[in-house]
């Protein structure tokens, strides 16, 4: 069992940055694969990045690559997501889940969820 809070949602204004974390705690931190997902009411969640155990490989979705950078300190058990460019679009309520394994994309592969945080980017 895996429990994660994540923190760092906000307001900010379009072109500003944010910096989300996700704390993990119970089993051990680097048996699992993470991901961030974000989701808007009435859409389905959707990825926003994933990292592997190691933080050697990352995945990004097309429409967050060269803004968001995903990262992991193992040491820590808390992963991130450093937000820059922020546009209207990506307002969302944002997600850290984990899974054992190689990542996956999609949110059902995920065992694991937070309870999310809000970011909301004003134009």
């Amino acid at each position: 069992q895996v429990q994660l809070v994540e923190s760092g949602g906000g307001l900010v204004q379009a072109g500003g940055s944010l910096r989300l974390s996700c704390a993990a705690s119970g089993r051990t931190f680097s048996n699992y694969a993470m991901g961030w997902f974000r989701q808007t009411p009435g859409k389905e969640r959707e990825v926003v990045a994933t990292i592997n155990w190691s933080g050697s490989t990352t995945y990004y979705a097309d429409s967050v690559k060269g803004r968001f950078t995903i990262s992991r300190d193992n040491a820590k058990n808390t992963v991130y997501l450093q937000m820059n460019s922020l546009e209207p679009e990506d307002t969302a309520v944002y997600y850290c889940a984990a899974k054992t394994g190689p990542t996956r994309f999609g949110p059902r592969d995920y065992d694991y969820w937070g309870q999310g945080t809000q970011v909301t980017v004003s134009s």
